[in-house]
């Protein structure tokens, strides 16, 4: 790759070394000179060369016998750019102009974590042995109950974990070298159905939660059951009592409710090479940051950094914010960002060595789950994720509170409203970002003209009288509404009866015109749309209740119907460079 390095190779075009397969419609990156050459040599090294040669017959390629090796499609050979010389014949008139090869590469998306380069070189070189070559670097764990795959036409969640095991050339000074490592940075990378948009919700390390029992696949093809844990830190749902990624996805499920499909896991290792063989990511800090602990030190501003830089950026505590693993987690959402735009850049999409580089690098560092284990499984996952614009890519955290069980707390616990919120929204596919701004707007408008419903005084508490009804479906509806409006809310005179005469589509709430003030203040406690709300014709009796039947919109007691018009506080998306402050 010498030449490549250098711009070019004996007046070779790097841009031009990207053809089109006549056989299978595809541009392909070739890596071969020789025009004359109709199949890709496997080559004896894995890294492909810019001056290659046909292997010799009999010669064996990754100790597999040349006759079993199978045939590329022939590609045509690699253009040389040359120099006019006389007699040469003008081009004839009207002759359309080749499209410049740029255009046709800025198509072709890259994706964190480096999928994306996997699949590009894997793909595009179309030689046997470097596709084979990746396939082998791939690390992979079967997990119990994993998905193979995933469909096209539903949305999917992806965990990406960010493991502090001390593996790796150099890392055992880091401290804590025997470890088997824990879930030290977690996220949940959620695609939405139409591939229009995404949203990555860091869970923090130090939540404390209930561990659920999980299984785990032994060497020899056992199961192992892990028995569960109550109110332990997230963390550990990784690494001890031999818990692996897979009983981190089930975890997840318990606290999210949404199923988690695959698993993405990297070391130190992979933060250090990644970075380095895309030649460095792009941070921004407000202030000077020289921290002992994590050995970082960057200048106000802007910077470039790759490997030991890279892992000490997004490993401080001590720098930014209020030195919190919270603020940590923020950092590496700025860190990613960032990280996902160099992928996408031509600076890299341009570049074989960068591809490869980052190709080799990913394959090494990365562990995956076996439903995404191979190199063409990763190539359809990243078509996938090639289609979400950065814009539309959010990165938050999950809403939590301090944990009220401890007199001066360190750890967290899910936020008791906002928490549920956020998950029922990426159940929904609801989209964090203005992906459908127009289509919002119209909503807007609609919900301004029906919240007009809602004004006038409220009442007390107290004075809300409701009977409630359970028409969702959903075992326990009723008397859960009941147990959060009474408990968390001082709404005493509400009853549960029981299940509704049939499943209502839609929760309701009926009130009589003097009832208009209790219908109000639990609109607000319940996050009731107007459109909810029906007010008939005769006045109540001062002792009658209103009536509350939950619907199959129902998600939960305090999670309101109607989710928020905007991102929640702190999200921030994928194309936008953030200074850390």
């Amino acid at each position: 790759m010498d030449a490549h390095s250098r711009g070019r190779a004996d007046e070779i075009d790097p841009a031009d070394q990207w053809v089109l397969n006549p056989q299978t419609g595809n541009y392909e990156l070739r890596l071969d000179h020789s025009a004359g050459q109709s199949q890709p040599a496997a080559p004896s090294h894995p890294r492909p060369r810019t001056g290659g040669s046909a292997t010799p017959p009999g010669q064996r390629t990754h100790d597999r016998p040349a006759e079993t090796a199978p045939a590329a499609p022939p590609v045509p050979g690699q253009r040389r750019r040359r120099a006019a010389e006389p007699g040469d014949r003008p081009s004839a008139p009207g002759r359309r102009k080749r499209r410049p090869e740029k255009s046709r590469k800025k198509k072709v998306l890259m994706w964190t974590g480096g999928t994306m380069a996997v699949v590009l070189v894997g793909g595009a070189a179309g030689a046997y042995a470097l596709y084979n070559h990746f396939d082998n670097n791939i690390n992979t764990i079967e997990v119990a109950g994993g998905s193979e795959g995933f469909k096209d036409d539903e949305a999917f969640n992806i965990l990406l974990i960010g493991t502090d095991k001390r593996t790796g050339e150099g890392n055992s000074g880091y401290g804590d070298k025997n470890s088997p490592g824990h879930a030290d940075t977690t996220i949940l990378f959620h695609v939405s159905k139409d591939r229009t948009n995404a949203t990555a919700m860091s869970i923090p390390r130090d939540l404390v939660i209930d561990i659920p029992e999980c299984e785990t696949k032994l060497p020899d093809g056992s199961v192992k059951k892990i028995p569960g844990q109550q109110r332990q830190r997230f963390n550990i749902s990784l690494g001890q009592s031999g818990r692996d990624p897979g009983c981190t996805m089930r975890t997840v499920k318990e606290i999210t409710g949404l199923t988690v499909d695959h698993f993405m896991m990297a070391d130190f290792n992979a933060v250090k090479e990644m970075t380095t063989a895309v030649g460095g990511v792009k941070v921004c800090v407000e202030k000077p940051v020289d921290d002992p602990k994590s050995h970082l030190k960057l200048p106000k501003g802007e910077s470039t950094i790759m490997g030991e830089q890279a892992l000490a950026f997004v490993r401080t505590r001590s720098s930014f914010g209020n030195k919190s693993d919270l603020d940590r987690m923020k950092i590496q959402q700025q860190f990613l960002s960032s990280m996902i735009r160099q992928m996408k850049s031509d600076d890299t999409l341009t570049s074989p060595t960068k591809l490869f580089d980052l190709a080799d690098a990913a394959t090494k560092a990365l562990t995956v789950d076996t439903g995404i284990g191979s190199i063409s499984k990763l190539k359809s996952l990243a078509g996938e994720l090639s289609k979400i614009d950065t814009k539309n890519i959010t990165f938050l955290t999950m809403p939590v509170i301090d944990n009220p069980a401890e007199p001066k707390p360190v750890t967290v616990v899910p936020h008791p409203e906002e928490a549920p919120r956020l998950f029922e929204m990426m159940l929904s596919d609801t989209s964090l970002t203005e992906v459908k701004k127009k289509e919002q707007d119209a909503k807007n408008a609609q919900a301004q003209a029906e919240a007009k419903l809602l004004q006038g005084p409220r009442s007390t508490a107290r004075e809300v009288r409701v009977d409630v009804y359970n028409g969702s479906g959903k075992t326990g509806a009723a008397q859960k509404t009941i147990d959060w409006l009474q408990n968390e809310h001082g709404v005493t005179r509400s009853s549960n009866r029981s299940n509704a005469p049939e499943k209502a589509a839609k929760t309701t709430l009926t009130y009589a015109p003097n009832q208009a003030d209790q219908a109000r203040k639990l609109a607000d406690l319940m996050g009731l749309p107007a459109s909810a709300l029906r007010q008939g014709t005769q006045a109540a009796a001062e002792r009658e209740p209103m009536t509350l039947v939950l619907g199959d919109d129902y998600k939960g007691a305090g999670v309101p119907l109607t989710g928020p018009a905007k991102a929640p506080e702190g999200a921030q998306t994928a194309d936008k460079q953030v200074c850390a402050k």
